[in-house]
């Protein structure tokens, strides 16, 4: 039997742009907000650029389906709004509150310059984002 065929934006590097937000939140102390909505720009060009590709595949593989419509819609409107979850919506809100806490705690807690507070902030952020996708990528 033949391997099936990778898909692109569940089985290769193209994956980690829907997660373009959160690197950006991670870096949201130190670049204008300019710079993180642009990386929510990357990540939501990847959901829906996976979405228009599921109604492709469900088009192609009902071709001769009478509810071919309703099979597409639905399965593009499923990739949408799961992608949007998972890869945009939750990861970001998670690093966005864990950057925001942890900049406030070092704050009150140490007396370490601002830059060094915003550089441990963004470094606390990215490696967040491993433990967070992990289990969402599973």
């Amino acid at each position: 039997m033949g391997a099936a065929e990778p898909d692109l934006y569940r089985d290769t590097w193209v994956r980690y742009l829907g997660y373009a937000n959160e690197v950006g939140e991670s870096f949201r102390p130190l670049v204008p907000v300019a710079a993180v909505w642009a990386s929510y720009g990357v990540a939501t060009a990847y959901v829906t650029a996976d979405a228009i590709d599921k109604g492709r595949k469900a088009a192609a593989a009902h071709a001769h389906d009478p509810g071919k419509a309703t099979r597409v819609g639905v399965a593009v409107a499923d990739t949408f709004v799961w992608q949007s979850l998972a890869s945009v919506a939750i990861p970001g809100f998670t690093i966005n509150r864990l950057c925001a806490a942890s900049l406030a705690l070092l704050g009150s807690l140490t007396r370490w310059p601002l830059p060094v507070r915003k550089w441990a902030t963004t470094a606390l952020g990215l490696a967040a984002i491993p433990v967070i996708i992990t289990p969402i990528d599973r």
